[in-house]
């Protein structure tokens, strides 16, 4: 099989460990180069990875005939343009999550890679994480039997005022598109499509409570999947503890699991309980890095394309809308 070679474009601290060694790691993957816009920021990653070639050029990169496939790592609100000029220019392209500010956008870099005939993959790596196959494999194996409902709710402490000024992005809706909503509740929207396929009905409320920051601290939802399967969660970043699950409702039994936190899958049915402690890998983009790399080496198929990004893209645009102001 070939090496499928990389670049990157953005290496901040997400690349630094959940995705950056996992180009390098991963069989027939090499990372050839990386670009930040802060050059010495750039070499300076460059040289702790052992990558040969660093810039501050994004085209750069993506111009480059030495790299097969383009990594955006950058803020959101920059998705968008990096993955267009990526498919201008013929390049395929991984671009990290949230896949884009909202749904619109979504379809652009869909249709421009389509129209272009290049493949496009988004990072929900949870898709190819083994503890979440081991949730999916319980549903498929009827472990609850017909699975009725599956309700998330996550609750979280107020960053103190000083540790969200140094996050500044998490929380500015024009860099990220939302609050700690936005950022991270789309996984598990994503892996809930993986599991029990698209959604197709939401009802929702969002709003902000504390106003520490401008966007939205507090979510309610309900929603309805095209399998039949119907959903519920409750999302509040103003809270008094950290705490965060998903449970699997069938007919026979439920399912615990975690969106966030490595702690084991836990199985309840018949008055007993199963834990499947399953460890995440120390770099958790590597198995889906790996699934692109057998894709484009005809061995294999990576599950998270930019068609089901842009499934829990809409997701989260009518889980918003209301508080956006963009309520048809």
């Amino acid at each position: 099989m070939k090496t499928v070679r990389w670049g990157m474009i953005g290496c901040g601290d997400v690349a630094e460990v959940k995705s950056g060694p996992g180009f390098y790691k991963a069989s027939h993957s090499s990372l050839v180069a990386v670009m930040r816009r802060n050059g010495v920021r750039a070499a300076d990653f460059a040289r702790r990875h052992g990558v040969a070639r660093w810039s501050d050029d994004a085209q750069a990169i993506i111009n480059a005939p030495d790299i097969d496939v383009v990594y955006i790592s950058t803020l959101t609100d920059s998705h968008r343009e990096y993955t267009l000029r990526c498919a201008q220019a013929g390049k395929p392209v991984y671009v990290e999550k949230p896949m884009a500010m909202n749904y619109t956008e979504a379809l652009e870099m869909v249709e421009a890679c389509r129209s272009a005939g290049v493949l496009l993959w988004v990072g929900y790596y949870r898709r190819a994480l083994p503890r979440f196959l081991k949730v999916k494999q319980l549903v498929e194996a009827g472990a609850v039997g017909q699975v009725r409902v599956v309700i998330s709710r996550q609750t979280a402490t107020l960053p103190a005022l000083r540790a969200v000024a140094e996050l500044p992005w998490r929380v500015d809706a024009k860099l990220s598109g939302g609050g700690f909503f936005f950022e991270a509740a789309c996984h598990t929207f994503d892996f809930l499509d993986f599991l029990f396929g698209p959604i197709v009905k939401v009802e929702a409320i969002a709003a902000n409570q504390a106003n520490a920051y401008q966007p939205e601290d507090v979510v309610v939802a309900a929603y309805q999947f095209k399998s039949g399967v119907y959903g519920s969660g409750t999302w509040c970043y103003t809270a008094d503890e950290d705490y965060e699950m998903n449970e699997i409702i069938g007919s026979t039994g439920r399912i615990q699991f975690s969106t966030s936190k490595p702690v084991p899958v836990r199985l309840q049915r018949g008055g007993s309980v199963e834990e499947f402690p399953v460890a995440d890998p120390p770099h958790v983009h590597q198995p889906m890095i790996q699934s692109i790399v057998d894709e484009l080496n005809g061995v294999g198929h990576c599950h998270s394309t930019g068609v089901t990004a842009a499934r829990t893209a809409w997701v989260m645009d009518e889980i918003l809308k209301e508080l956006r102001g963009t309520d048809d």
